[in-house]
């Protein structure tokens, strides 16, 4: 099997299955960052966010300190760290910390939504006027000031700053590279400007995929972290050995999604409570739309979707998110695509690495 050029990596959100715990979802996300490991797989994001009973991934930062002391090769990040929940000087230090616990092996994805509904943003934002404040670039040089990367250029705040005698620690490490994280355009345009990578999410905003691609291509300027721009395509994709077990597989993830949106928070259903949920037209329709955006299938399959996805909205890499109930299922379907992909023959030898 001929390898594939498209790098593919993990998009991760910690899911609880129904029946399981949050104590298992953590389990099985080193479980998991272990077989991507071993299978080629480039990066392991973590997604940030706060108050629901599906995922545990509110506090993205300890748990990729905690990846990447289980895992050798694969890069570790964020995808995001919610940006405006934060002060970006203690995340700085978060991420200067797990640089030197992982040398280049660390990426710090940012985004700018909450993560999360309005009152658990407020908690986190702690006002009013924080809460609704859209400062992203601001942040964004604060952030880089402390790390000595503003603008591009070496150096910290400017001459007389108030927060010029500030530094982020440890002050010897450098801030991981930074990538921008989006659904809309608006991130796309800012990645673009300061010469950072760029990860649209296409698994639930698929409509703004090619305008925010496009533009990012066509926007990007060159910059110390980047000389070409480098675009990710966030999206669901599951395999199993059969296209009807596949897509019993992703039943869970309509049921999950149309929960999402209707405000209700519950672990990730089974295929069995699924397929035997009453939905009603309209839901029907919407779950429907959803598979639209889904790659389901075969490995084969997926390998000839995922590429042709990422040729029609020119992905340099592909990155594929599935929160299956099945935490076995789930490791399957991950392998089978990187065996489809021939991803272990593009990667170099790994001496012990760790597997499920």
């Amino acid at each position: 099997m001929t390898p594939s050029p498209l790098p593919l990596s993990v998009l991760d959100l910690v899911p609880v299955s129904q029946g399981s715990s949050g104590p298992q979802a953590i389990a099985n996300s080193v479980s998991l960052a272990q077989a991507a490991d071993a299978a080629g797989y480039t990066r392991y994001w973590i997604a940030e966010h706060h108050n629901t009973s599906s995922v545990v991934s509110s506090a993205p930062e300890i748990l990729i300190g905690v990846l990447a002391t289980h895992t050798q090769r694969i890069r570790v990040g964020s995808g995001g760290i919610m940006l405006p929940n934060h002060a970006p000087l203690k995340v700085a230090e978060n991420f200067r910390t797990l640089e030197a616990l992982a040398p280049g092996r660390i990426d710090l994805g940012i985004g700018r939504a909450p993560g999360t509904d309005g009152v658990t943003a407020l908690a986190l934002r702690g006002s009013q006027e924080a809460l609704h404040r859209d400062d992203l670039p601001d942040q964004l040089a604060e952030l880089r000031a402390y790390s000595g990367q503003e603008d591009g250029a070496e150096g910290y705040f400017p001459a007389g700053h108030p927060l010029g005698a500030v530094r982020a620690s440890p002050v010897d490490v450098p801030l991981p590279p930074i990538y921008l994280l989006g659904s809309s355009t608006y991130s796309a345009q800012l990645a673009a400007h300061l010469g950072y990578g760029f990860a649209f999410a296409y698994h639930f905003s698929a409509a703004a995929a090619g305008e925010a691609m496009s533009l990012y291509r066509q926007n990007f300027r060159p910059s110390a972290q980047l000389a070409a721009p480098h675009a990710i395509l966030a999206t669901v994709a599951v395999a199993a050995d059969t296209q009807p077990e596949a897509e019993r597989l992703a039943s869970s993830l309509g049921l999950m999604f149309l929960n999402i949106r209707r405000g209700q928070s519950r672990p990730i259903p089974s295929p069995e409570e699924a397929l035997a949920y009453p939905y009603s037209a309209a839901e029907r329709v919407f779950v429907q739309s959803y598979r639209a955006t889904q790659t389901v299938g075969t490995p084969q399959q997926v390998r000839s979707e995922l590429e042709a996805l990422a040729a029609r909205y020119g992905a340099d890499e592909i990155m594929i998110t599935a929160a299956l109930h099945s935490h076995a299922a789930r490791v399957r379907s991950y392998e089978l695509i990187a065996e489809a992909f021939a991803l272990g023959r593009s990667q170099p030898a790994l001496a012990g690495a760790a597997s499920d």
